[in-house]
């Protein structure tokens, strides 16, 4: 990100207040994705969520979780399915024309970005716009992919859930998950049998108020993505009853790559 970048519109604020009546996130789309994923996933797992009252019952928010397997999308979208928020992702635009595949991405309000995404600078404005527009919960893994540390522990991060959220102006949350490496090892097998247990534990809204009004370069992106890593790995601390390395792990510094299996 280059020291040119353009500053965040909007201070980082709470998801309004909705009514009691408001209206469920749960389509007969998001129910049709939950009677195929639910059922599987509770036959292999036992997910228990704790924190729910973390999470804005209305209005746009960044959710930005810990990434240690494949299957973590699923265990953090039955998360939010138990807290009444419906998970939203970022997809590339292209995938958006594709006949069925873009019609049940445009249904279930699934995010479109260009070319490579968000987190590289490719129409990030529009993509917050458009979950601020919306009020959508969007999932951003601030890692970019699965953990390298060797111990699973959060590694550095990348900067695309703080830009987003600074960018529209909204609420992130933390959210530390532990056990799934049991269902679906890193870049392993799936275990099907004895049934797992997996815990998912919300946090509070990171604090980016510090951040208002700075341009976003890379110090500013840099600093906001820290503190967003810190709460990640201490609510890990608490799933894991331990403590995390002093210093985050850094794949540049492991000669390692970025992505694919290592």
């Amino acid at each position: 990100m280059s020291a040119t970048s353009p500053a965040a519109k909007k201070p980082a604020r709470p998801a309004k207040a909705g009514s009691s009546r408001r209206r469920s996130e749960k389509t007969p789309l998001f129910r049709f994705f939950a009677v195929l994923v639910l059922p599987f996933m509770g036959a292999i797992s036992k997910i228990s969520v704790a924190g729910v009252d973390k999470v804005p019952a209305v209005g746009a928010f960044v959710l930005a979780p810990n990434h240690y397997s494949e299957i973590d999308p699923l265990v953090i979208g039955i998360a939010m399915w138990k807290a009444n928020r419906m998970p939203r992702y970022l997809a590339k635009a292209s995938l958006f024309e594709v006949p069925v595949l873009g019609f049940l991405l445009r249904k279930s309000g699934q995010v479109p970005v260009q070319r490579a995404g968000v987190t590289r600078g490719a129409d990030p404005l529009a993509a917050a716009e458009h979950i601020t527009e919306n009020g959508l919960a969007v999932i951003i893994y601030p890692e970019g992919t699965l953990t390298r540390d060797p111990d699973l522990w959060p590694m550095r991060g990348k900067f695309g859930a703080v830009r987003m959220a600074l960018e529209a102006g909204v609420p992130i949350i933390p959210v530390a998950h532990w056990g799934t490496q049991n269902v679906l090892p890193r870049y392993g097998k799936l275990s099907l049998f004895p049934r797992k247990k997996i815990d998912v534990l919300y946090g509070d809204p990171v604090d980016l108020t510090a951040f208002s009004g700075r341009p976003l370069n890379t110090a500013t992106l840099a600093e906001a993505t820290n503190l967003v890593m810190n709460d990640i790995t201490a609510l890990l601390e608490r799933l894991r009853g331990e403590k995390a390395p002093a210093e985050r792990w850094d794949p540049s510094k492991n000669h390692q790559a970025e992505t694919g299996s290592f």
